[in-house]
This record gives structure tokens, sequence and C-alpha cells, in this order.
């Protein structure tokens, strides 16, 4: 036994970019002053002439994003998880060391993400600062939702998270995740000091991404808040939709199917917060409303 914290990374992937793969995986293999068991996942692809030491699971279908990388977190050992996509990076090797200092025992923050860069040099989106108030990106604090493409936390965490919530398939995983770290008494981190690499890409480059949008917005909702705060919370995201099709109207009449769908279709399992956590959040500043 090395003595060192234990990291199991699951490195999701549809080998749709080997390029990016090999250095997402390289990003991992150099960490220091931890010891990491990796597995990457293909979505629907079977990944080929991996390092050794890596382990390969092959899905024959794509399931989405958040049910590959749940599949991949049996296959890792590990007292702490990494999850990283295929078209991230993290350029410093001791990145988990340093996310790990802040998971260590007496910490009360239960997942960590880190600053999100373009490393071409582009202009980094805004979205990828989780907060209403975006300030400084360097600056850290307490957050609500999470980027989700590189993301590290205590694997008893994401047991009592209930991992990933699968039916959203693509969007909006990482506010659920958020708000049942909330839900364990824990905090969610944005670490302004760590960083992550990833382009400069919109998310609206995939034809599902409006339908998607609005209905793991209703999902989100009915899987996690009190009954009384569930009309509230859609009908917040509804007026900022409504807001932002006056400035650009592409995209609104599959925002609208995909708000049908999330009353009509299944939402999966429904896990309640408690209303210790709605009262913990919003004096936090963010009650699950907005």
């Amino acid at each position: 036994m090395s003595g060192r914290p234990t990291v199991g990374a699951v490195l999701l992937t549809q080998g749709t970019r080997p390029v990016d793969l090999e250095r997402a995986l390289e990003s991992i293999l150099r960490q220091q002053h931890v010891d990491v068991d990796v597995v990457v996942v293909g979505n629907g692809w079977s990944p080929q002439g991996l390092p050794a030491g890596v382990r390969a699971l092959a899905l024959d279908e794509n399931l989405g994003i958040p049910a590959g990388r749940n599949r991949g977190v049996p296959l890792v050992e590990g007292e702490y998880l990494f999850f990283l996509d295929d078209d991230a990076s993290v350029p410093s090797e001791t990145f988990l060391a340093d996310a790990i200092a802040l998971l260590g025992p007496g910490s009360t923050i239960g997942l960590v993400q880190p600053r999100v860069v373009d490393p071409s040099g582009a202009t980094n989106p805004r979205r990828w600062v989780p907060r209403i108030r975006k300030g400084e990106a360097t600056e850290s604090g307490d957050v609500f939702s999470v980027w989700e493409g590189a993301v590290v936390m205590p694997r008893r965490v994401f047991d009592r998270t209930g991992g990933w919530a699968e039916p959203f398939f693509y969007a909006h995983e990482g506010i659920e995740l958020a708000w049942r770290v909330w839900d364990q008494g824990l905090r969610t981190w944005y670490a302004g000091d760590l960083v992550a690499h990833h382009p400069a890409i919109t998310p609206t480059r995939h034809s599902y991404y409006y339908r998607l949008n609005a209905r793991n917005r209703v999902f989100l909702a009915r899987r996690n808040l009190p009954v009384v705060l569930i009309p509230f919370y859609v009908a917040s995201w509804t007026g900022v939709q409504l807001l932002r099709s006056v400035r650009n109207p592409m995209g609104l009449r599959s925002w609208w199917a995909g708000w049908m769908a999330g009353w009509r279709e299944p939402a999966g399992e429904r896990r309640r917060i408690r209303w210790v956590t709605v009262w913990r959040m919003a004096r936090a500043g963010r009650p699950p409303l907005i």
C-alpha cells in the first residue's frame, strides 16, 4: 500500500475524437501523488489500443452521457471518483491531488468542479462558471450546478446521490448531482484555482439540444423538488427561455416539444431533497426556484 489517495477515473468517449481521447487519457495517467485506476467507457464503441493497466468497457449502444459514466463506476477502485469526458483534459500533474485536498477529512465539500479554459486562447464561455453572478472565473465558491466534463468527488458521496441521472441522456445532470450533494449536508465547490482544458464549442451543435434542455428542466424538478416548488421552478425557467427567445427564436419549437415531453415521459426515480436543503441552498445564495 502506498498510502496515497486512490482514485477511480471514468473516461467517457464515443470514439469520434481519437486525438482528444489520447490527450485526456494521458492527462489522467501522469497524475502525481495519487494512485489512479482507469476505465475508458466506449458509449456505443469498443475502445482499442489502450495503455497497459487501463481497462475498456464497450457499450453496444450510446446510452447517453449519464448512463455511460455510471456504467464505469463499478469497474474502478478508489476512495475518490474522477469523471472526465474525452474532449477535456487536466494540464496539471497534481490536479487530482489538489482537488482531493479540498475534499479531505473535516471538509464540508462533497464535489469539486475546476475552472474550464480553452487552451487555444479562445474566449471561455461564461456558462462554464456555474453561478448566476459570474464574477471572475478565477474566484472559487459554492455552486449549485456543475459543468460535468471534469468532476472529482468522494465515492461515498457519489453513491449516496444515486449516481448520474440516466433518464436525462444529455444536459442538466450536473444540476441534479450538485443538489444531491447539498442534500447530504455537504457543499458543491467551484475551484477557480484548478484548471481543466476544453474547447470553447457551443452546445447548440447537438440537434437535440433545445429539446433535452427543456425536458430535463422538468425532469429535474419532478425528480428532486418538494411538490409545492415544482411549478415555481419550471415556471421560472420557462420565463427565462421566453426572454431569451425574443433575441434568438431558433429552437423554440423544439424547446416547447421538450417541455411537454418533460411532463409526459417517465423521469425515473424520485428522491426529493429535504426542506433543510432548500433552506441551506437559499442561505448560500441559490434557492432551487431559479
